[in-house]
């Protein structure tokens, strides 16, 4: 099913590298707002920037992909010294294959994380790599993004 995520966790602080590695998992796709910090927030909160700490010293390759714009994503990402992909245009493929590349990873250990189904978790899905679902940091106010979130309940656990 493309709207059903591989992995759920409650925020990319619990996705451990035990848990990657005994999958398998070489690379991390990574989506930004309201995965790794609040939407359009500039600067990384404490836990994420640790997460990534942590996973870098553990070899984990990272790149951020965004549906957002350049503008937005450069600055974050060159913040957290990783590779990006702006305007990723997911649940299109296209940066997904392009960030995989980048990272010279293969299906079988490459994994996105986001925080929405019908962009990270489907687009995961459509490219045939694994997905994590993490729940936003904060919720979204506007009533598309409220109307979208009420959907998504129907693919994921109770919490």
């Amino acid at each position: 099913m493309f709207f059903k995520p591989t992995y759920v966790f409650n925020s990319v602080g619990e996705i451990s590298i035990k848990f990657l590695k005994k999958r398998g998992i070489k690379a991390l796709i990574l989506d930004l707002d309201n995965t790794l910090t609040t939407h359009n927030n500039p600067v990384p909160p404490e836990r994420s920037l640790n997460w990534l700490d942590k996973m870098k010293e553990a070899g984990m390759k990272l790149i951020i992909v965004s549906n957002n714009s350049t503008e937005r994503v450069t600055p974050f990402a060159n913040q957290l010294g990783l590779d990006f992909v702006p305007r990723g245009c997911k649940p299109l493929t296209f940066d997904i294959t392009n960030a995989m590349k980048r990272l010279g990873s293969s299906h079988r250990e490459t994994c996105v994380v986001g925080d929405q189904i019908f962009t990270d978790i489907m687009g995961a899905n459509l490219k045939g790599v694994r997905s994590a679902f993490v729940f936003p940091i904060e919720p979204e106010t506007s009533l598309p993004f409220r109307f979208k979130r009420k959907i998504e309940t129907l693919f994921l656990p109770k919490r």
